[in-house]
């Protein structure tokens, strides 16, 4: 099966942190990467805060594009 590649992906995209209220606690922005397994999607890692009390959260993420390993 032929590696799967998105041609229409941004480079980047912004993810908000917000409470099912609306309250937003931070934005991390994800990189596009290709990671060392063949996948391809996007990276982020920071820190959000806890607006009412400012306790920090450390955040990491990967986005997979389905079928993008080879």
């Amino acid at each position: 099966m032929a590696k799967k590649v998105d041609e229409d992906a941004p480079k980047a995209l912004i993810i908000e942190f917000k409470t099912t209220d609306g309250e937003v606690w931070g934005t991390l922005t994800a990189e596009g990467r290709e990671f060392k397994t063949g996948s391809t999607g996007y990276y982020a890692n920071g820190k959000v805060k806890n607006p009412k009390n400012g306790f920090p959260y450390q955040v990491g993420t990967n986005i997979i594009l389905i079928g993008s390993k080879e």
